[in-house]
């Protein structure tokens, strides 16, 4: 294990990534902890911050600590690696917390333990994901077929610029076109396995998504058929979804 980690994370330079996906993992893992047991009112659990009787939201404090630790990150000279990985913890702490509100952000009131606060922990499981497969070295956008490492670790190009741009483009506009048509896992995920988009822009899109409003009309016989398959497949697959958040993260609505 301390050779895989060694030749995996330390060796390629990815201590500070490591660094910032665990602590966004512990630290929402900490945080829905706590708040759970505020909501429980256990009584020898600290409650919340409130000077004055000022509400403060942990998303101030995620604030903070991620000005703090991209500030320090931006400021430390690529040799300092440890000095890295320590503001790169500071930076995912902070976004744990952030992440962990982003519904009440995105509504400007606190609904954190409504329906709607379930947006919270989608950010917090895509920005996880995400984070993950580059830590595992998937490069976004297909890169990886145009990208080779050479034995001394210098990068070189398999193919050309044009090939590098065509590979963007492509990737990028079917990554587009399946979030348009409501995908929002198939086309994230997607970016770093590009087979998905295939897949996420040729299907039927969503019946609520963008797409689906500007191309099916409403007595169309593909917006019926976008309504049956989601109906179909999408609610139980909410629904599994759903109970594993609740699970992590506690009941809402």
């Amino acid at each position: 294990m301390g050779h895989w980690f060694d030749h995996r994370i330390v060796e390629t330079g990815r201590l500070p990534l490591f660094c910032f996906f665990a602590c966004l993992v512990l630290a929402f893992s900490f945080i829905r902890l706590s708040v759970r047991m505020i909501r429980a009112q256990v009584s020898w659990w600290p409650g919340n911050v409130t000077p004055g009787g000022l509400h403060i939201h942990h998303v101030v404090f995620g604030v903070v600590f991620m000005i703090v630790g991209g500030v320090a990150g931006i400021s430390i000279s690529d040799e300092k690696t440890i000095w890295l990985a320590g503001s790169a913890s500071l930076f995912g702490i902070g976004t744990a917390l952030v992440l962990d509100e982003f519904a009440l952000i995105l509504h400007l009131k606190d609904v954190y333990w409504s329906e709607q606060g379930r947006t919270s922990v989608d950010a917090v499981f895509v920005a996880v994901a995400l984070t993950g497969l580059l830590l595992l070295g998937v490069k976004p956008f297909g890169l990886e077929d145009v990208t080779v490492y050479n034995d001394d670790g210098a990068v070189s190009r398999n193919g050309t610029r044009a090939v590098v741009v065509f590979t963007l483009l492509v990737n990028g506009l079917l990554a587009v076109l399946t979030l348009l048509k409501g995908k929002i896992w198939t086309g994230l995920v997607g970016i770093f396995v590009p087979v998905l988009l295939i897949f996420g822009a040729i299907r039927l899109a969503r019946p609520a998504s963008p797409w689906a409003h500007w191309r099916y009309p409403s007595d169309s016989r593909k917006l019926a058929r976008a309504v049956r398959r989601e109906r179909r497949y999408r609610h139980p697959v909410i629904k599994a979804k759903i109970y594993v958040q609740e699970l992590i993260s506690g009941r809402h609505g």
